[in-house]
């Protein structure tokens, strides 16, 4: 938890930057640009790992991906490779968004699925997201087919799990303990 934590700070600093300097609505853009194309793409987010890439390789090959990116974020980039953390990108870019988002006043709603959610259960969860918070709310879908199934619902602080991974894992315990 401690790389999330450092993401978390990375992120607060290039938030009050941008907002200086009246960039935050661009820069948030780029961050949700970063963490579409990192997930997407499993050479970039392995080679953001990588430790035997050398920093320059790293530095050279984000700049071309990301080639359009504001001054704020080319500048993260080199904080983040000079501080030898370019694990950190997608955190770093994930937690801008989050704090950019709170900071409007919206929440985002964090839903983790085992397959991409459609349209339409999307609308369905943001009309429950609003029932429940009477806040309006933005979706982040993550996927992750080791749920099994069912959903993963995040908003702030709490959590609903009605994965099918968590329900046998429920009866595992309830037949161990009897």
């Amino acid at each position: 938890m401690a790389g999330e934590r450092a993401a978390i700070r990375y992120a607060k600093a290039v938030l009050n930057l941008a907002n200086d300097n009246n960039t935050a609505e661009v820069v948030n853009g780029d961050m949700q640009l970063i963490v579409n194309t990192v997930a997407q793409s499993k050479d970039l987010k392995d080679m953001l790992y990588s430790p035997v890439i050398r920093s320059s390789v790293k530095k050279s090959a984000l700049l071309e991906v990301f080639k359009n990116a504001n001054q704020a974020t080319v500048n993260l980039i080199d904080v983040l490779i000079a501080n030898k953390r370019t694990s950190l990108l997608p955190a770093v870019a994930s937690s801008f968004v989050t704090l950019f988002e709170q900071q409007k006043g919206n929440q985002i709603a964090e839903v983790t699925t085992a397959v991409p959610l459609s349209g339409d259960l999307e609308a369905k969860v943001l009309a429950k997201v609003k029932a429940l918070t009477g806040k309006e709310a933005a979706i982040k879908n993550i996927v992750d087919e080791n749920i099994l199934g069912g959903f993963i619902l995040r908003v702030g602080d709490t959590q609903y799990n009605a994965s099918i991974a968590n329900q046998l894992s429920k009866l595992k315990r309830e037949f161990t303990i009897n």
